[in-house]
């Protein structure tokens, strides 16, 4: 069985579909092919369902040739099923004209079964396109199936030492909590806990690289909403902050902290206490 997937969006998009989708295909022994901007294709590629990506812009106004390339793309294999997650007359009438016997949407004159977002955090609400299928999520089971060679390889990486690792990952935005406080928060916990270890993950790793980094941590600290996802995909203890609580699931080792419009003036004491000390 073959799987389509429409998917426009960014990367934390993208990162929030990964639970439906692999479940899907895992469920029904289905290979996957993915539409999305190459710009933020990356998390897709770590599915070893995924058979092959289809690059398309969907925000970038795309002509009649872009569809009609696209629409050779998907009528081509046999796919027995679309999950679409964009929306407007251009990609259902491409999607009317592909002969995908079942075709999911929340809208659109072209899917079969139309669906609704449903409750819980945000990878969970996809749950109802999977009920339409008979099927059922549980988004918060999901984990990443990261190689052994990228979990060596970021083993070999980290800080010399036996101590526990403390994996920083700050968005790097205006509002994001202050520089100063990143830095010194390491060293005030060292104060307490010698042995710690400490590393700032590098944003310009590859999307696997940054995730193996993330499951050899024993605890995540980020403002960034794809750190923060990975962290809560590969099991790893996270204090989020700046996320949303009904983003992420309900697990004792996930902790979100203040808001976004509200990290700069976060102090360091509240950020020591989520993080148990």
């Amino acid at each position: 069985m073959r799987v389509l997937a429409l998917s426009p969006g960014s990367l934390e998009d993208q990162l929030d579909r990964l639970p439906a989708l692999a479940d899907i295909c895992q469920k029904l022994n289905a290979s996957l092919q993915v539409a999305c901007d190459p710009q933020q294709a990356a998390p897709w590629k770590l599915l070893p369902c995924l058979d092959k990506l289809l690059p398309f812009s969907f925000e970038a106004n795309p002509t009649l040739a872009d569809w009609a390339n696209l629409l050779g793309c998907v009528r081509e294999p046999d796919f027995q099923i679309c999950i679409n997650f964009a929306e407007g007359q251009q990609v259902n009438l491409m999607l009317s004209m592909s002969h995908i016997p079942k075709r999911l949407a929340v809208e659109g004159f072209a899917c079969t079964d139309q669906v609704s977002v449903g409750p819980g955090w945000t990878a969970q609400r996809l749950n109802p396109f999977l009920q339409a299928l008979g099927l059922d999520l549980k988004a918060d089971q999901f984990r990443l199936p990261l190689a052994a060679e990228a979990l060596e390889e970021a083993r070999e990486a980290l800080p010399s030492g036996d101590g526990p690792l403390l994996l920083l990952s700050p968005s790097g935005q205006g509002n994001d909590w202050p520089a100063a406080e990143w830095h010194q928060l390491p060293e005030t916990i060292k104060s307490r806990l010698p042995a710690l270890r400490s590393m700032v993950l590098p944003a310009e790793l590859s999307l696997t690289k940054r995730a193996a980094l993330v499951a050899n941590a024993d605890v995540v600290l980020s403002s960034c909403p794809v750190s923060q996802r990975l962290a809560t995909y590969c099991g790893t203890p996270l204090v989020a902050l700046g996320a949303e609580a009904a983003d992420l699931p309900e697990r004792q080792e996930i902790r979100c902290l203040s808001r976004p419009q509200e990290l700069a003036t976060l102090q360091s004491s509240d950020v020591l206490t989520a993080l148990g000390f």
